[in-house]
C-alpha cells in the first residue's frame, strides 16, 4: 500500500486532476516495479520557481531554481535493501519528500517539446527512484540505470513524449 500526501502550493500553473492522477500512478508503478515489500508514505509538494529556489538554498546551499528535489528518509545498501532503522507513521514507512516546481516543469516541457503532464510524470519517477536509493550524480552507470527505469515506468503508463 501507498499513502501519498499531495499538496499544490502554487497558483501559477493549473495542477489538473489528470496531472494529480499521473503523479499518483507513477508513484505506485515505481514501487511495484521496484518490488517494495513495505507500505510507503510519500509527501509530494507542487510549488513554483521562487519557492523551490528558496528550499534549494536552505537545504543544499545552492541558490538556483531546480525542477525537482528529493529528500529520502531511508538509506539503502548496495543490494537495494533498506539499511538500519526507519521512521513509521502507523503502518507506513516514511519514504521521503518530493518537491516539484510546476513552473520549471512547464519551461522544460516546452524546451523538450512534450507535454507538461509528461514532464511532471518524469520528474515524479526520477524523484521516486532517488527516494529508493538510486543516484546519478557523478555516476554514469547510475544515470543509465535511472534513465532505463524512468522510461520503463512512463511507457508502462502510456506517458510518452508525444
Amino acid at each position: 500500500m501507498i499513502d501519498i500526501i499531495l499538496e499544490n502550493e502554487q497558483d501559477k500553473i493549473e495542477f489538473t486532476s489528470e496531472m494529480k492522477n499521473a503523479v499518483t500512478d507513477v508513484c505506485r508503478t515505481v514501487l511495484d516495479e521496484e518490488q517494495c515489500d513495505f507500505n510507503a508514505q510519500i509527501s509530494i509538494t507542487i510549488t513554483d520557481n521562487d519557492t523551490i529556489r528558496e528550499i534549494n538554498r536552505e537545504q543544499r546551499n545552492i541558490d538556483s531554481v531546480t525542477d525537482v528535489l528529493s529528500f529520502p528518509m531511508l538509506e539503502f545498501d548496495a543490494d537495494g535493501n533498506a539499511d538500519g532503522e526507519y521512521d513509521m507513521d502507523g503502518d507506513y514507512v516514511l519514504l521521503g519528500d518530493i518537491v516539484i516546481s510546476l513552473e520549471r516543469a512547464g519551461e522544460q516541457a516546452e524546451e523538450f517539446g512534450h507535454s507538461l503532464l509528461r514532464e511532471t510524470a518524469f520528474l515524479t519517477a526520477h524523484s521516486m527512484l532517488h527516494l529508493l536509493g538510486y543516484d546519478h550524480v557523478d555516476d554514469k552507470a547510475g544515470e543509465e540505470i535511472m534513465c532505463r527505469k524512468q522510461e520503463k515506468i512512463l511507457s508502462a503508463l502510456g506517458i510518452t513524449r508525444d
